[in-house]
């Protein structure tokens, strides 16, 4: 299979608007796999936006890619690569993530004795500041765990590979585990990633239940709610949106970690929130991004 990359040069926020922007296309051609990166470590301003596809780069390609631009695209070189196994090639570069007790990395990498380590695949690492947000997330069911909070059944929408979920699952090993995401190819996604981790699956105490739904707009999960911790790391745009509907599954003193928001963003996501009786319990940061830690009033 020949593989081709296009690669343009910005500065961090105009590729990270991109990147967002590629989030929130939903008709974006499922072909094309779009990341973005800081060129050097010593130029933390400057990114590259680097997309992978399978075939030469056609005019329709390019149009797709600039339309991510508000402002105007940058100069895209069109490269052909080796013949290799492009959409992993796309993601060889991903480091493990070490936050709170656990590592997260990719076959290709040794795993940590000293920490709880989960294996996901290089191919599934996608999304816009995926490793900086889920590493932040990582790091705050961990504080919660230390900080002595119960679970008993938890929660993961848009769980995308599972990642956070397995965590949840390992801190609250007798917890009833739900995740659930609005694409179904995370349903295939999720599940071999449950069998490289040996996560059990099941709708009992300790195993995770996999569902393919908008939010919590399905009957299983309204089923299984209340939850006393709910986990999404998703855009603020949907938290926004979903604010009444996770109130209506959250268990009364129940915990939301929300992510995926940027710091900009925060504001507004947390007057959402408000509304809906939940207040702020912690905040982390994580270069851009903004990830909270939110509990519900017991008060009717």
């Amino acid at each position: 299979m020949s593989a081709w990359k296009l690669s343009g040069e910005a500065p961090k926020k105009v590729v990270q608007a991109a990147l967002l922007a590629h989030e929130d296309t939903w008709d974006f051609p499922e072909e094309l796999v779009v990341s973005g990166r800081e060129i050097a470590e010593d130029k933390p301003n400057e990114w590259i936006l680097e997309v992978w596809l399978d075939h030469k780069p056609t005019a329709a390609d390019k149009k797709a890619v600039a339309s991510l631009f508000s402002d105007g695209a940058p100069d895209f070189e069109a490269e052909k690569l080796p013949e290799q196994d492009w959409v992993t090639l796309s993601q060889m570069g991903v480091e493990p993530i070490r936050a709170g007790r656990f590592h997260v990395r990719t076959p290709e990498h040794p795993a940590d004795p000293e920490l709880i380590d989960f294996i996901i695949p290089a191919s599934q690492a996608f999304g816009t500041g995926q490793h900086e947000t889920t590493a932040a997330c990582l790091a705050m069911l961990d504080l919660m765990k230390r900080e002595g909070l119960v679970v008993k059944n938890h929660a993961d929408i848009g769980t995308g590979t599972g990642l956070l979920a397995f965590a949840a699952m390992h801190l609250w090993p007798n917890a009833k585990a739900t995740a659930s995401d609005i694409d179904y190819v995370c349903a295939g996604v999720v599940e071999d990633n449950c069998a490289i981790n040996d996560v059990p699956t099941g709708a009992g105490p300790g195993e995770l239940t996999m569902i393919i739904a908008p939010g919590t707009d399905d009957a299983m999960i309204q089923a299984r709610a209340p939850y006393d911790l709910l986990i999404a790391n998703i855009l603020a745009g949907p938290l926004v949106e979903l604010a009444p509907d996770f109130a209506a599954v959250t268990e009364r003193g129940g915990s939301l970690l929300l992510a995926g928001l940027l710091q900009t963003q925060e504001a507004e996501v947390r007057a959402a929130y408000a509304r809906q009786g939940f207040r702020l319990a912690r905040r982390v940061t994580n270069g851009d991004w903004s990830i909270l830690w939110l509990r519900r009033s017991r008060v009717r």
